[in-house]
Protein backbone atom coordinates (compact mmCIF):
# COMPACT_ATOMS: atom_id res chain seq x y z
CA UNK A 1 0.00 0.00 0.00
CA UNK A 2 1.12 3.58 -0.34
CA UNK A 3 -0.61 6.97 0.08
CA UNK A 4 -0.29 10.23 -1.55
CA UNK A 5 -1.15 13.14 0.48
CA UNK A 6 -2.26 16.95 -0.42
CA UNK A 7 -3.40 19.24 1.46
CA UNK A 8 -5.33 22.70 0.40
CA UNK A 9 -6.52 24.68 2.81
CA UNK A 10 -8.92 22.87 5.27
CA UNK A 11 -8.90 19.79 2.77
CA UNK A 12 -6.47 17.11 2.90
CA UNK A 13 -6.68 14.71 -0.33
CA UNK A 14 -5.19 11.05 0.59
CA UNK A 15 -4.85 8.85 -2.82
CA UNK A 16 -4.81 5.14 -1.78
CA UNK A 17 -3.30 2.64 -3.69
CA UNK A 18 -2.53 -1.51 -3.47
CA UNK A 19 -4.00 -3.70 -0.48
CA UNK A 20 -5.35 -2.22 2.61
CA UNK A 21 -5.37 -4.93 4.84
CA UNK A 22 -4.21 -6.03 8.69
CA UNK A 23 -0.63 -5.51 7.63
CA UNK A 24 -0.84 -1.87 5.96
CA UNK A 25 -3.92 -0.83 7.79
CA UNK A 26 -1.96 0.52 10.58
CA UNK A 27 0.37 2.37 8.31
CA UNK A 28 -3.14 4.02 6.51
CA UNK A 29 -4.43 5.03 9.87
CA UNK A 30 -1.48 6.72 11.08
CA UNK A 31 -1.32 8.97 8.02
CA UNK A 32 -4.73 9.78 8.13
CA UNK A 33 -4.75 10.58 12.02
CA UNK A 34 -1.25 12.51 11.59
CA UNK A 35 -2.55 14.64 9.57
CA UNK A 36 -6.41 15.67 9.94
CA UNK A 37 -5.54 18.50 12.65
CA UNK A 38 -7.61 21.02 11.23
CA UNK A 39 -9.42 19.83 8.33
CA UNK A 40 -12.64 19.88 7.46
CA UNK A 41 -13.08 18.27 4.47
CA UNK A 42 -10.90 14.71 4.52
CA UNK A 43 -10.67 13.07 0.90
CA UNK A 44 -10.06 9.44 0.19
CA UNK A 45 -9.43 8.73 -3.58
CA UNK A 46 -9.51 4.85 -3.68
CA UNK A 47 -8.82 4.80 -7.54
CA UNK A 48 -5.84 3.12 -7.15
CA UNK A 49 -7.26 0.84 -4.13
CA UNK A 50 -6.88 -3.17 -5.05
CA UNK A 51 -8.19 -4.60 -2.13
CA UNK A 52 -9.56 -3.56 1.80
CA UNK A 53 -10.42 -6.20 4.42
CA UNK A 54 -11.82 -5.91 8.27
CA UNK A 55 -9.07 -4.21 8.71
CA UNK A 56 -9.16 -1.69 6.59
CA UNK A 57 -12.49 -0.89 6.96
CA UNK A 58 -12.36 -0.32 10.72
CA UNK A 59 -9.89 2.97 9.65
CA UNK A 60 -12.60 4.09 7.13
CA UNK A 61 -15.04 3.99 9.69
CA UNK A 62 -12.75 5.25 12.47
CA UNK A 63 -11.85 8.26 10.08
CA UNK A 64 -14.86 9.07 9.50
CA UNK A 65 -16.19 8.98 13.19
CA UNK A 66 -13.29 11.26 13.75
CA UNK A 67 -14.10 13.85 10.95
CA UNK A 68 -17.71 14.14 11.91
CA UNK A 69 -16.21 16.23 14.81
CA UNK A 70 -14.85 18.63 12.50
CA UNK A 71 -16.05 18.22 9.21
CA UNK A 72 -16.55 15.58 6.87
CA UNK A 73 -15.00 12.85 4.58
CA UNK A 74 -15.97 11.43 1.34
CA UNK A 75 -14.19 9.17 -0.96
CA UNK A 76 -13.95 9.09 -4.42
CA UNK A 77 -12.85 6.96 -7.45
CA UNK A 78 -14.16 3.79 -5.69
CA UNK A 79 -13.18 0.66 -8.35
CA UNK A 80 -15.57 -1.97 -8.59
CA UNK A 81 -14.01 -4.22 -6.71
CA UNK A 82 -13.96 -2.19 -3.62
CA UNK A 83 -17.46 -0.49 -4.00
CA UNK A 84 -18.40 -4.30 -3.97
CA UNK A 85 -16.59 -4.91 -0.19
CA UNK A 86 -18.44 -1.69 0.91
CA UNK A 87 -21.49 -2.87 -1.05
CA UNK A 88 -21.37 -6.33 0.81
CA UNK A 89 -20.50 -4.57 4.31
CA UNK A 90 -23.23 -1.88 4.71
CA UNK A 91 -20.38 0.77 4.66
CA UNK A 92 -21.57 2.33 1.27
CA UNK A 93 -24.80 3.02 3.44
CA UNK A 94 -22.30 4.36 5.79
CA UNK A 95 -19.50 6.38 3.93
CA UNK A 96 -20.44 9.50 1.97
CA UNK A 97 -18.85 8.29 -1.66
CA UNK A 98 -18.79 10.84 -4.10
Amino acid sequence: MQTKLEKEGGKLTVAVSGRVDTTTSPELEKTIFENIDGITALVLDLKEMSYISSAGLRVLLKSEKAMKAQGEMTLINVNNDVMEILDMTGFSDILTIG
